[in-house]
Parts: C-alpha cells; sequence; structure tokens
C-alpha cells in the first residue's frame, strides 16, 4: 500500500465513536503497511459498518458471519 492510500483509509477512520477511532488508529500504525489487496478490501468493509455495529465486533460482543472480514476483526481485536 502506499502512502496515498494509507492516508485516505486513515481519513476514513475518523469515526463518531472515540473507542473505534482508538482501535482503527491503532490497527493502522501496526498493520496498515502490511496490508494485502484483500486485507485492504476486508478493511474498507468494515468502515463501511455503523460505528455501533463496528464497535460491537471489535468489543466481542458480535461475531463477523463473512470469513474474509474475521481476519481483519480478529487483527482489531489485539489492538
Amino acid at each position: 500500500m502506499d502512502l496515498t492510500e494509507l492516508r485516505r483509509l486513515k481519513w476514513r477512520c475518523r469515526r463518531g465513536l472515540l473507542e473505534n477511532d482508538i482501535v482503527l488508529e491503532r490497527f493502522l500504525e501496526r498493520h496498515g503497511a502490511d496490508l494485502s489487496g484483500a486485507g485492504m478490501s476486508a478493511f474498507a468493509k468494515l468502515l463501511e459498518l455503523d460505528d455501533n455495529d463496528l464497535r460491537d465486533l471489535v468489543s466481542g460482543r458480535a461475531e463477523v458471519g463473512d470469513p474474509d472480514l474475521a481476519a481483519i476483526v480478529r487483527l482489531l481485536r489485539e489492538c
């Protein structure tokens, strides 16, 4: 991923819930440069979720049904 793509993702990570902002920022710091095309697509799909739905996934109150998203959610939970 190039610097421009990473900046765009960081901008999309700005959310209404501070908890989401913190987790998404940490995720990009740790894993952003290593995201593959499939990983970036999965992360972009997660960013389309409502703030509360995303928070539920990250906190473990909800599980993701899509196996492509599960790997990204697992990494987010570690952040």
